[in-house]
């Protein structure tokens, strides 16, 4: 007998051997699928098979404490694929969670010893073999030690900046004892500043008048040079330099060695100035001569401080206890109606800055008869240096601040200020600013700590116009991610805060833009060594 099948697999065929053909036909079910279909079936079989039995390896072979990119990939993707739940690590993470929460909130003890590195820590762990909730105090604990051993540091950072930033450097003292040697020496160093034929031009308000008050030398050569070298007029620029009697003769000699034609500039001691006495500035007497005054601002400053202090709010404290503050020099533009008593409008800039624009468009803003054209410090990107309230500077404790200022309201900044004089002496503001000052005074400094800023806030209250803060930069002194595109484009840089461009903690970065206005080939400045930077 033969049996044979069809192609189609539909029918079988049977004969018999005897040679009679039996053409017997056998139908066969119709099949369910394709030859393609089960050789798809098999292939796609034997490339998952392989894959699922690495994933279930990896589980089981290594565990769930050991996480790489392709272990995770195992243990959350293998365990779903083969119909198993969840995963351990997940537990033990949310375990872990619980313990720390709960050792969050209990005291830990100071004294004991503690890693002082992530090695240590981890030689620790695995010597002592803690359990999950020692290990979670242990963790905490070291890490709260090594926050004030941080804390300890940058207050240490902190103190010495303020030691640096109230010293004098060595070149600047050398240069200033130079000159005063010189204007003893030369008749040139003497010559008078300006010469008698121009004399006259000091009063005239045809020209646009800076004033500056300072006794660093080299500070004052930078801000005169950068105010006359970004002059579209530098004739018509006449530069007031008022400076103490120590400091009168040295300054004199460098401006009258260093001319800057056309430009006049007048160099001026307080003692020269005849409306300086006593009676007019009884105020700045006191401050000199109040015992709790000189022991705030000479004494002691590191008492009160302690690891528990922000390092910023102590920074801001030990700048509040800087000696300028209880100098003439520093108050003086409060007496500029009275110091310039023909002028109309001036411009008054501290010695930390740099002027990178012409600044004669200042003398054509329109103040709306308001006195003091300044930057608001309330408003910009920056919060730490344009996030300047009253409540920045007052203490609003005190009843006396907290019923006549609101804490809201906005600051301005010194530096660089355009001053209407005829304006202002139509006002009671330098009798405003001495009634503050004595109040501070009576109530032992607790009403405000820094310098000469905050009687100035109150005292101008309602007569300040403010100008786009282009004009004016802050910050340079203190904060070290100043944006250096903004530098390049503001008309005045202000190096406010520790960090002096002149000192060595300056910051590198930002020292350039004031570096190229010293005059490095001078004489004087070689042989007192003070160097270009490289």
């Amino acid at each position: 007998m033969q049996i044979r099948f069809s192609p189609s697999m539909r029918s079988i065929t049977i004969s018999s051997s005897n040679g009679f053909l039996d053409l017997m036909k056998v139908k066969v079910a119709a099949r369910h699928f394709s030859y393609r279909t089960l050789f798809h079936t098999i292939l796609i079989l034997a490339f998952l098979l392989p894959f699922v039995f690495i994933l279930t390896a990896v589980v089981t072979l290594e565990g769930v404490n050991k996480c790489s990119s392709f272990d995770c990939l195992g243990r959350r993707l293998g365990p779903r694929f083969l119909g198993r739940g969840g995963d351990d690590s997940v537990k033990l993470v949310k375990d872990l969670y619980k313990i720390l929460d709960q050792v969050n909130s209990e005291e830990i003890l100071v004294d004991q010893k503690l890693p002082e590195s992530f090695g240590e820590f981890l030689s620790d762990m695995k010597n002592n073999k803690y359990d999950a909730k020692t290990f979670a105090v242990r963790l905490k604990a070291t890490m709260e030690n090594m926050a004030r051993e941080v804390k300890r540091s940058r207050l240490a950072e902190q103190l010495h900046k303020h030691f640096a930033a109230t010293s004098i450097p060595k070149g600047i003292h050398c240069l200033s004892l130079r000159l005063t040697d010189e204007y003893s020496s030369n008749a040139q160093a003497r010559k008078q500043l300006p010469p008698p034929e121009l004399l006259p031009l000091l009063s005239d308000n045809f020209y646009h008048h800076f004033v500056i008050a300072t006794d660093n030398i080299l500070a004052a050569s930078v801000v005169v040079n950068s105010v006359v070298g970004s002059s579209l007029e530098p004739e018509r620029v006449v530069f007031h330099v008022i400076t103490d009697k120590k400091t009168y003769p040295g300054m004199h000699s460098w401006f009258a060695l260093n001319p800057l034609s056309p430009a006049i500039i007048e160099v001026k001691g307080v003692h020269q100035f005849d409306w300086l006495t006593r009676e007019n500035v009884p105020v700045l007497e006191a401050i000199e001569n109040h015992h709790g005054v000189r022991n705030h601002y000479l004494g002691n400053h590191i008492m009160g401080a302690n690891v528990s202090d922000n390092p910023r709010i102590f920074a801001s404290k030990l700048q509040a206890r800087s000696p300028k503050y209880i100098s003439l020099l520093n108050h003086l533009r409060i007496y500029l109606p009275e110091l310039f008593p023909k002028l109309n409008k001036v411009v008054f800039l501290d010695d930390d800055v740099v002027i990178q624009r012409d600044l004669s468009p200042l003398w054509e803003i329109d103040l709306s008869g308001k006195v003091n054209g300044a930057v608001e410090t309330c408003k910009g990107e920056d919060t730490w240096v344009m996030g300047k309230l009253f409540r920045t500077y007052f203490n609003f404790s005190h009843p006396l601040i907290a019923n006549k200022l609101d804490p809201n309201e906005c600051a301005w900044a010194y530096g660089m200020n355009i001053f209407d004089l005829n304006a202002w002496r139509k006002t009671g503001i330098k009798e405003t600013y001495h009634y503050w000052v004595k109040e501070n005074l009576k109530s032992n400094l607790t009403l405000w700590k820094l310098g000469t800023l905050p009687p100035a806030l109150i005292a101008f209250r309602g007569y300040v116009h403010p100008i786009d803060p282009s004009w004016h930069m802050l910050g340079l002194g203190y904060q070290e991610k100043t944006d250096l595109d903004s530098v390049r484009k503001a008309a005045v840089i202000h190096y406010n805060g520790q960090c002096k461009p002149w000192l060595e903690i300056g910051y590198k970065h930002l020292q350039p833009f004031w570096t190229r206005h010293v005059k490095y080939s001078n004489e004087f400045i070689r042989s007192c060594h003070i160097l270009e930077p490289q």
